[in-house]
């Protein structure tokens, strides 16, 4: 099932810490509940946002893995 999303961003091929730091950036400017759907084929990704968005409060929707791309979906709270 496709989690419908408001903005996507693409940080394939930027490693630890860019893609946290860019999806940080990304959420602040989101409006209360718009989800943000983020490309990354940095394997450490997922559990770095993972954990950011349990202390930030944001939710983690889910993570797909396609051909070594992770598609991540973060929903601001």
């Amino acid at each position: 099932m496709a989690i419908a999303h408001d903005i996507e961003l693409d940080v394939r091929g930027e490693a630890c810490p860019y893609p946290l730091i860019r999806t940080k950036q990304q959420v602040d400017k989101l409006q209360k509940g718009e989800v943000l759907k983020i490309l990354a084929n940095d394997p450490v990704a997922p559990q770095n946002i993972d954990s950011w968005a349990k202390r930030s409060g944001n939710e983690l929707l889910a993570v797909e893995v396609n051909d070594g791309t992770y598609n991540i979906f973060v929903r601001k709270s």
